[in-house]
């Protein structure tokens, strides 16, 4: 294995203005791929991402838009194809975590949670996938969590989108696996903000390593499952959690 594994490859990875998404544009491009930064609004956090892209040796290309909507994603996916050819690294990051009680949800709580985590992996995947089964070659990693599986907590669009990015997830997994594509899920564990300098103590003693995770160690997983020495991982859903949950 190289030092620069997925030289020539290109992905996109939605919600990549700060936090993990932020790391896993960086850690993608150091592995040496091309990274389509995306946000839904803030313009100068996903410059910044596509510098620090630059400067790890990668090319970037910055697309801002809604995830959550078909036009805002065939825009960018007309920009991004016309800019590298293919997408060949499809990660689906963005999301939006508003907590209320359930009988206060209103229409627009629940279909802005699942058009940005659900319905947007739908429609990034419909963009993409052609071109990756076109090269029969192709990495998705969608993303979970520990609460938005086993229930959350006056979360309840979040645990049903992130279910539903589950079911999706098996059932690409499925149909693609013989093009050359894989497609899993990552569920992370509590994980410390970049502005955050130091673990809350509460929550790190909840864990069983007994610290907080932080963006570069779901960044890290992300990084594996894109590189061509994780061919054979498929139709998983990997816990990144310090051991809190399996």
């Amino acid at each position: 294995m190289t030092d620069r594994p997925l030289a020539g490859k290109t992905a996109f990875v939605s919600g990549s203005g700060q936090n993990i998404g932020r790391a896993i544009a960086v850690h993608l491009a150091s592995s040496g791929c091309n990274v389509v930064v995306n946000g839904s609004h803030n313009q100068e956090a996903a410059d910044e991402t596509a510098a620090l892209v630059t400067a790890a040796g990668a090319r970037a290309l910055v697309t801002m838009g809604d995830v959550g909507s078909a036009a805002s994603v065939a825009e960018m996916a007309k920009r991004a194809l016309e800019e590298f050819g293919t997408i060949d690294i499809l990660v689906n990051n963005a999301a939006r975590r508003p907590h209320k009680p359930f009988l206060e949800m209103t229409d627009e709580d629940w279909h802005g949670v699942l058009n940005t985590a659900l319905s947007g992996a739908f429609y990034t995947s419909r963009a993409f996938l052609p071109g990756m089964v076109d090269k029969g070659w192709g990495r998705i990693i969608n993303f979970a969590g520990m609460k938005a599986i086993k229930g959350y907590f006056e979360g309840a669009p979040i645990s049903a989108a992130k279910h539903g990015v589950w079911g999706l997830t098996k059932a690409l997994s499925t149909e693609f696996a013989s093009k050359g594509i894989t497609a899993n899920v990552i569920s992370p564990g509590q994980i410390r903000a970049e502005t955050e300098t130091a673990d809350d103590p509460a929550r790190a003693a909840r864990i069983p390593t007994g610290f907080m995770g932080q963006p570069d160690d779901i960044a890290a997983m992300v990084s594996f499952l894109a590189q061509p020495a994780a061919r054979f991982v498929t139709g998983q859903m990997i816990a990144v959690n310090g051991g809190e949950t399996t």
